[in-house]
């Protein structure tokens, strides 16, 4: 099979033609050094590439890094994060030289990998490799839904690139082909990758475990693919950007043959290059090499002037501002929605309007399965917020994540609102959060909550960077039956809620499933995961006071004078909770019943809230279809859940056979109050 890598280029001048590019070589090997940590090799080798991209074709403004039609750059191999913060210091960004000098220190703005809202000019958070492409795809996606929705001829203005470079490793993760596979299908003419072939990993040379025909991969999936080109004569990498940018019908891949640790005499091409320091005499003797004579964290005032980015930057961003006060006075209705929208602001009228929506719901008190709640909620959601792009891994039909007049996205056409992702859960979960960072929409996608383990690192990315993504994760318990255990999720809401800044929902009616879609959509800051049934649930009965509580995410469901127990229930659970209450009525034995759809929510209320919820006398037991070991974090002394796995039987029957049944958990309750709270116990 023939392989685009390993026939290493070796330039004469060891580098000495481009300066620019080794003004970018010395602040990363500098400042690596200082920090005794990181990665000096890939910034050295690909310093030609980023000369190329950003010296003479990236359209950005470094004095307002938030320009919406500013090109994206996603540094996929985010271990090569000094490159980006050289860049973005010689460019014009507000990165100061000092800032350079603390790179990995505590507080600085040169953290170890790039993170997005930390470093201006930063646009995701990458790290974990194959991510970064794959954000890049949904940036790219979005600038072409926008681009389709709100340009008029004559009138463009939404018209920018989305560029990524990216590693050996960034294709070697499985997610890479996840994502080239749909950009492909997409037809993302606007998204162009540059590939660092330089065939060395932290192990070693790769071939021995990375012989792909990367060319013939790319193609297969749609892809125009330019070289290999030399990867550090920047004049054939200009020539090849050209080349890309003169088609929009396809995505691009230009490969560039380049050596890891160009530059240094006893490193390059090595991996020793990879992950550690060069040392004060290796980097001596590169400075040498490349006739470099400026001293640590100094560049010579010529190469920073030309590198200064900011008359441009700011020429560039002038020229658009003029096409945009064109557009806003001939299209005023669609330029303020763009402009809302880029601003990840709701309608002023949303939230009042949402509450009155989940009013309705709970009057109406439908018996439905939370997953056709939520498809409602979408349904309603989407008559008024035109930014809601929803889909599915595959699972559209069974997730209920399509709605009325959504319309399809598909490659080589305008408009849809609806995204067949294929059986690809990680790119899906990495490709919203590439939409959350571009903007401009709100996007949602649906999986089996079992499956939430294929995209939970892209889950973590979103809570992480602090965007706006919702996760639909249907076929939430061992209630979904026939399935059998490889599809019934057990371990999965609680480690979900272990990630800080997801808000995790697993409501329990029509209205709660409302209430949970409304705080989704309303946390501009944060990810969400919607747990959903696949069995029908019965509406709860609620004062309005109680349905305007859910949003608190813990509240009292049913009340009793003096009682004696609180019995603490999520999801399809709380139905189970109030026929168990009943039971105990009947023996003289009154307990609340608390419903908890969102246990995140609910630890960020007040203490006082918390208390009145929780309960201040009796012992406190918790119901849920899946892991025990939360509940200790709420005082319950003993738990009705399932620290087992699943069998494959009617959701009924399985449910009853392991115990969760109203008298199953009555008589839990009964021995609770008959005795002093102990460690809590679980169904197995």
């Amino acid at each position: 099979m023939a392989s685009t890598s390993h026939d290493r280029v070796v330039r004469p001048d060891n580098g000495q033609r481009w300066p620019l590019a080794n003004a970018l070589r010395a602040l990363s090997m500098h400042a690596v050094q200082q920090a005794n940590s990181g990665h000096p090799g890939a910034p050295m080798g690909m310093a030609e590439m980023a000369e190329a991209l950003w010296h003479r074709h990236l359209k950005h403004n470094p004095a307002h890094p938030q320009w919406w039609d500013r090109d994206r750059f996603v540094l996929s191999n985010g271990h090569a994060s000094m490159l980006l913060y050289a860049l973005l210091h010689l460019t014009g960004y507000a990165l100061p030289m000092d800032e350079l000098k603390r790179f990995r220190q505590r507080g600085s703005l040169t953290p170890g990998h790039p993170e997005v809202d930390h470093t201006p000019g930063v646009e995701t958070t990458t790290g974990p490799l194959g991510q970064g492409l794959t954000n890049a795809v949904g940036m790219a996606l979005a600038e072409k839904l926008l681009a389709d929705e709100f340009n008029r001829p004559g009138h463009t203005v939404v018209d920018h690139r989305t560029w990524v470079f990216l590693g050996d490793g960034c294709l070697m993760e499985g997610i890479s082909q996840e994502a080239i596979s749909l950009a492909g299908a997409w037809q993302l003419g606007k998204l162009v990758a540059l590939y660092d072939d330089n065939g060395i990993s932290i192990d070693g040379a790769v071939t021995p475990w990375f012989a792909d025909d990367t060319a013939g991969r790319f193609r297969a999936c749609g892809w125009q693919v330019i070289g290999p080109v030399d990867g550090h004569d920047v004049d054939a990498l200009d020539a090849a950007i050209h080349a890309a940018k003169a088609q929009n019908a396809q995505p691009t891949l230009i490969i560039c043959r380049t050596t890891i640790g160009k530059g240094s005499p006893a490193r390059e091409g090595t991996a020793k290059a990879h992950g550690e320091p060069l040392g004060e005499a290796e980097i001596a003797a590169t400075q040498a090499a490349l006739g470099w004579t400026a001293a640590p964290f100094e560049v010579p005032a010529d190469l920073a002037a030309e590198w200064d980015a900011r008359s441009r930057g700011a020429d560039a961003e002038g020229a658009w501002r003029s096409r945009w006060a064109a557009y806003r006075k001939l299209f005023p209705a669609e330029a303020a929605a763009l402009e809302r929208r880029m601003a990840g602001t709701l309608p002023a009228s949303f939230e009042a309007d949402w509450l009155s929506t989940v009013a309705q719901v709970q009057q109406r008190a439908q018996t439905v399965a939370s997953r056709k709640a939520s498809q409602l909620a979408i349904a309603e959601a989407a008559r008024r917020l035109p930014e809601l792009l929803g889909g599915s891994a595959d699972l559209t039909a069974s997730n209920l994540t399509d709605w009325p007049g959504c319309g399809a996205v598909r490659g080589g056409a305008p408009g849809g609102r609806h995204l067949n992702y294929g059986v690809r859960e990680f790119g899906m979960a990495a490709v919203m959060n590439g939409v959350a960072l571009h903007g401009g929409f709100i996007p949602f996608g649906g999986t089996f909550m079992t499956f939430s383990d294929y995209s939970r690192n892209a889950i973590r990315m979103a809570a992480l960077m602090n965007r706006r993504v919702i996760h639909v994760l249907t076929h939430d318990s061992i209630g979904l039956g026939e399935d059998g255990p490889t599809h019934q999720p057990v371990e999965h809401a609680a480690s979900l809620r272990l990630i800080p800044n997801l808000d995790v929902w697993r409501p329990g009616d029509a209205a709660e499933t409302f209430v949970a879609w409304g705080s989704a959509l309303q946390q501009a800051h944060r990810p969400t995961a919607l747990l959903l049934s696949r069995q029908n649930l019965p509406a709860l009965t609620r004062t309005p006071e109680q349905t305007a509580a859910i949003h608190r995410g813990g509240y009292v469901l049913s009340e009793r004078p003096q009682p004696l127990a609180t019995l603490i229930a999520t999801g399809s659970e709380v139905a189970l909770a109030l026929q168990a209450q009943a039971l105990l009525d009947a023996r003289g034995l009154p307990v609340r019943v608390v419903s908890m759809p969102s246990t995140t929510v609910f630890d960020r209320q007040d203490a006082a809230w918390r208390q009145s919820v929780l309960g201040r006398h009796g012992p406190r037991v918790a119901v849920e279809a899946g892991s025990s070991k939360l509940w200790a974090a709420y005082g319950c002394s003993a738990v009705l859940g399932l620290d087992r796995f699943g069998e494959s039987a009617p959701g009924p029957a399985l449910m009853q056979a392991l115990g969760f049944t109203p008298e199953h958990l009555a008589a839990l309750v009964a021995e609770e109050i008959g005795r002093e709270p102990q460690i809590e116990r679980s169904s197995n």
